[in-house]
């Protein structure tokens, strides 16, 4: 009990410091081990987030794309083989010719972005001079990117991509005659029993639903005021960012992938593997697999734990898995910055002391 009261008063601290605003759920195979809900779903009604509240996970959906693609190369509509271009006609684009199902799942396509994070880009930003209101499907982010030069050529590096995920949307949408959002609605949310995640618009109403807010500083770091996110991005998700879960459902999900509920046991294994090198730290590499991140510690090889995490103006999400505990941490907020320090926080608990029977 020791930990889930350091943990609380964590959470309460980084609340009353208008640091963390979202919910935080840890869990061991079946039991919880830990949920708490902090901060405001809405702050100018003060309305209080609560488990039940649905966050927008930013990058935390390319988890979904691609698992909608590793289904859909199950049923052999298309494989990690198939050149992206031919399939979807976008011959007279930058797009390489040989980049592939698999560059695209695992960041090493190559591609040119829409908006080069990496390079120090802002998301935002692209919607200076466009009506961020005028994307909202899958094919409406081309214009931003198809003719935008190649960072590398395909299976040359390893840069993060989200538009990659854009081209596996499309491929999505081919095969299935469906809208991405719909496709994924029935086959991996239905399937996973994610009953309480969904694609929401910005412009409408739903119920609970947290909204996104960023801290307004002055030069002194004083809070000031509190910006909203309502023109930092399209209206409603797409199949490189933006769909609402609960935390539980996140949950839900990994759970049902790891059990083999959504894909076939090959791909399964697949998905829960490392492919590639991204960074390499001083104890660690951080690799690729399709849409994962794995922590692998350079001495014993082994994988620590794998991630997927997401960040947009007010919206951060993160979920950690540990392998050899079987704790699954999922953190969502409806802040930019918000994951970022707790989700460490919570490794650190993690690894010295859950895995040490503390808990």
């Amino acid at each position: 009990m020791q930990t889930i009261t350091k943990l609380h008063t964590y959470f309460k601290e980084l609340e009353q410091q208008n640091r963390y605003s979202g919910v935080v759920r840890i869990t061991q195979g079946d039991s919880e081990l830990f949920a708490g809900a902090y901060g405001y779903a809405n702050r100018p009604w003060k309305i209080k987030n609560t488990l039940d509240v649905r966050f927008d996970t930013a990058s935390v959906t390319k988890l979904f794309t691609a698992i909608a693609t590793l289904q859909l190369i199950d049923q052999g509509a298309f494989t990690l083989d198939t050149d992206a271009v031919d399939f979807l006609g976008l011959e007279g684009t930058a797009i390489a010719k040989d980049v592939t199902v698999f560059h695209l799942l695992t960041h090493t396509s190559g591609i040119g972005d829409d908006c080069e994070e990496e390079d120090g880009e802002v998301y935002e930003d692209l919607w200076k001079t466009k009506p961020n209101y005028i994307v909202t499907e899958t094919a409406d982010f081309l214009p931003q990117f198809v003719h935008k030069p190649p960072n590398f050529p395909p299976g040359q590096g390893c840069r993060y991509c989200n538009c990659a995920f854009i081209l596996l949307g499309l491929m999505i949408e081919k095969v299935t005659g469906m809208t991405y959002r719909d496709y994924v609605r029935q086959h991996v949310f239905s399937k996973a029993g994610m009953t309480h995640s969904d694609f929401l618009r910005m412009d409408r109403v739903y119920e609970a639903v947290a909204e996104g807010y960023d801290p307004i500083q002055d030069e002194e770091e004083n809070l000031i005021g509190w910006k909203k996110n309502i023109y930092s991005f399209p209206p409603v998700g797409s199949p490189d960012s933006g769909a609402h879960v609960t935390a539980a459902d996140l949950d839900r999900f990994l759970r049902a992938v790891q059990a083999g509920k959504l894909l076939s046991p090959a791909l399964t294994a697949a998905f829960l593997t490392p492919h590639v090198a991204y960074h390499e730290h001083e104890d660690w590499i951080q690799k690729y697999g399709y849409v994962l991140w794995f922590f692998v510690d350079k001495t014993s090889g082994k994988v620590v734990c794998y991630q997927k995490e997401g960040i947009n103006a007010g919206v951060s999400a993160a979920m950690r898995y540990f392998p050899e505990s079987d704790i699954n941490v999922v953190l969502l907020s409806n802040m930019e910055g918000g994951v970022w320090e707790p989700i460490w926080k919570i490794h650190n608990l993690v690894v010295e002391e859950f895995l040490e029977g503390q808990l």
